[in-house]
């Protein structure tokens, strides 16, 4: 055993110094081996980064157009503050001087116009002389920062923080919509507190314009105020304007929210299915970086439920400091797993090629060295005397061009001189019998030509017969529905008022007259369709679709079958209505026929473009057996049937000819499923020129 041990490895290294193949494999696939693995990791890092460098791109310019719309709310109320307080409405009314009662009702009453929470009037002293709702008069409002640019002459408009108290003073309402019970959040800072009772609130405070100016050059100031607490329509319409629906791809669910400091006071982030998640608070590293360092966060981050692709900036009051965050973000989990099945894409494809690589290469090294080895036993065999042993019959997959080709050539020269001869006898006798083959085939192909050319003329004979004997009917009616007009206008004309007590008789001879024209009229469209077609008109599809099944009701009362309708198309087809008309109820009558025990009639149309030409298409499917394979190839030809009991063979060879004329095609298709679908196509100009009228033989 312990030779054996000792032997092996040394035969290995051995076989392998001493064979070509094991050489040129290590050769091949060494390189291919260490490189494959190297490149995959390389992708997936490169790939994993610049990924993740869209994504946070994306979110990026996200959040700056959320910030626009912030900013223009915020904007918004300051110039509706503005405007009011250098109106005409409210400089009349303090000129008036009323009491704070009616002043108080003024401002009720352009509250809702100015879409604020509260509106205060304070005098130049920036004491309260009257308001919407609830401060006391007399209260000073002047260490409020916008209040003193505003006492100072100018406008302001600034996020603040209001107290509990202030928010009670203003409006008791304020105070209970401001307060939200803090939730337990995973990944937030430790807190003591279990509710958030401030209000975070978007206020302004403009200078009076008044004539009656008082000492200082100021008649007073308007402060209005909009709370943001709990407002969804400021988050929702961000939501709205970042992420549009369908903005987002594979999936992905886009979300804006509002802070007060780390608490969510406005968000369409859902706790649960119909639950908003108010009252949570953002993670601990978010808020350290953009509360405590003042930096705007853009990466992912763990939002109540779920990882988002988030970007979170601080909002800071009129003094610069941070008192809340807006946020925009994204679900990240559908890109993520998108992003793996890419990588895994990729992984599979490389291995894929090192399989094929490997495959090749056995492959070529198998060309190198069988040859070699080939040679050196053909050698061998000569050698012990048996003169019929052949390299090249050992190596038939030889290439001729190669050297070890041309070498064992050379060897095999003399002793293939005479199975060459021997061969040439034998190839002269397959050459007889393939050409012996060959021109039997030729004879039953041309008896089969002939076959056809002769059951077409029998067609053709037929159909002049139909023809001929069609316009003789058309000619022959016509004479006397002549005659019948003729009198029947010489009647009504002679007759008079006199005609009055039968004249409901008249018109239904009149219309049983139209009638038999009309009969004519598609007699001889039957026997010169090239030469007779309808009035060209503009066509809707989906309405020649409804018109049709309305016809073949009372065919289908007698089925069990379902109607499933998908009718989509928006442009007229160039067509005859009643020539149309004609071939979808042919269509929907053979489909009807197709399911004598129920099934489904699918009716579906729409827009298509076709050879660069646009039209519409009608398909009518239905749920039966389909077509057999020969019988598809033989359904446009006239007097061909699959009915036993009935059917003449000319109903789809007359709806063929009937599209074909306005320049459209009908095809059928018999999907895997079962059941059969024919289509028709047709332009919406069409390139005929149909002659119109009624015609006689």
């Amino acid at each position: 055993m312990r030779g054996l041990g000792g032997l092996a490895p040394r035969s290995l290294a051995a076989r392998f110094r001493g064979s070509l193949r094991f050489k040129l494999l290590a050769l091949a696939l060494g390189p291919l081996l260490l490189a494959v693995p190297i490149l995959v990791g390389i992708l997936a890092g490169w790939g994993a980064v610049y990924y993740d460098r869209l994504l946070i791109t994306k979110v990026q310019s996200d959040l700056a157009v959320a910030h626009g719309y912030f900013d223009q709310v915020k904007q918004g109320v300051g110039r509706r503050i503005e405007t009011l307080a250098g109106s005409e409405r409210l400089a009349r009314a303090l000129r008036e001087q009323p009491g704070p009662a009616a002043l108080g009702e003024l401002l009720r009453e352009l509250q809702p116009q100015l879409q604020v929470d509260f509106l205060i009037l304070l005098d130049s002293n920036g004491r309260v002389r009257a308001a919407s709702s609830g401060p006391a008069l007399g209260r000073d409002y002047s260490e409020w920062p916008v209040t003193r640019r505003a006492l100072a002459g100018h406008a302001e408009t600034e996020v603040a923080i209001f107290e509990p108290g202030w928010l009670t003073a203003i409006d008791p309402t304020l105070a209970e919509k401001a307060r939200t019970p803090l939730i337990a959040t995973r990944n937030a800072q430790p807190t003591q507190r279990n509710e958030e009772t401030r209000g975070m609130v978007m206020h302004a405070a403009a200078p009076i314009a008044s004539s009656a100016r008082e000492a200082g050059g100021i008649a007073g100031v308007l402060v209005g105020g909009l709370l943001l607490n709990k407002n969804l329509d400021i988050v929702d319409r961000i939501n709205e304007i970042v992420y549009p629906e369908g903005s987002l791809p594979l999936g992905s669910v886009g979300t804006a929210t509002l802070f007060l400091d780390d608490v969510r006071i406005a968000t369409n982030v859902r706790l649960f299915e119909n639950v908003r998640a108010i009252g949570t608070r953002v993670s601990a590293a978010v808020r350290h970086t953009a509360l405590d360092l003042g930096r705007t966060w853009l990466d992912r981050a763990f939002v109540v439920n779920d990882w988002y692709v988030s970007a979170y900036e601080p909002i800071t009051d009129a003094s610069g400091k941070r008192i809340g965050m807006l946020y925009v973000g994204y679900l990240e989990e559908p890109f993520q797993r998108a992003r793996w099945v890419a990588l895994a894409a990729v992984a599979l494809l490389f291995a894929l090629t090192v399989a094929v690589a490997a495959l090749v290469s056995l492959r070529l090294a198998r060309h190198v060295s069988q040859p070699v080895e080939r040679m050196h036993f053909t050698m061998n065999e000569i050698e012990a005397g048996r003169s019929e042993a052949r390299v090249g019959a050992r190596l038939p997959e030889l290439a001729d061009e190669d050297e070890l080709a041309e070498l064992a050539a050379h060897f095999d020269r003399l002793l293939d001189r005479l199975a060459e001869q021997t061969e040439a006898l034998q190839r002269w006798g397959r050459e007889l019998d393939s050409k012996v083959a060959e021109r039997t085939q030729e004879l039953a192909l041309a008896n089969q030509t002939l076959r056809s050319a002769q059951q077409r003329l029998v067609m053709s004979e037929k159909l002049a017969a139909i023809g001929q004997l069609a316009a003789g009917v058309a000619h022959e009616v016509n004479n006397p529905v002549a005659v019948i007009q003729g009198n029947l206008d010489v009647l009504r004309e002679t007759l008079g008022n006199a005609a009055e007590p039968v004249m409901d008789e008249i018109r239904l001879i009149q219309d049983q007259v139209f009638r038999i024209r009309l009969i004519v009229t598609k007699l001889l469209q039957f026997a010169r369709p090239a030469e007779y077609a309808g009035y060209l008109e503009p066509v809707p599809l989906d309405q020649v679709v409804q018109d049709s099944l309305v016809l073949v009701a009372h065919q289908m009362k007698k089925t069990s079958v379902a109607v499933e309708q998908d009718l989509r198309a928006t442009r007229p087809v160039s067509v005859n209505r009643n020539e149309l008309q004609q071939v979808l109820i042919n269509l929907i009558v053979n489909a009807l026929q197709a399911m004598p025990e129920g099934g489904t009639l699918r009716l579906a149309s729409g827009d298509r473009e076709e050879n660069g030409i646009r039209g519409g298409f009608v398909a009518v499917g239905d749920s039966g057996p389909g077509i057999l394979p020969a019988d598809r190839e033989r359904l446009f030809d006239p007097f061909f049937t699959t009915k036993t009991s009935d059917g003449t063979g000319l109903g789809l060879w007359v709806s063929l000819g009937l599209v074909q004329r306005y320049g459209g095609r009908i095809g059928v298709d018999c999907p895997p499923g079962g059941g059969s679908v024919f289509t028709v196509w047709l332009p919406n100009e069409t390139e005929a020129n149909p002659v119109a009228g009624s015609g006689t033989a």
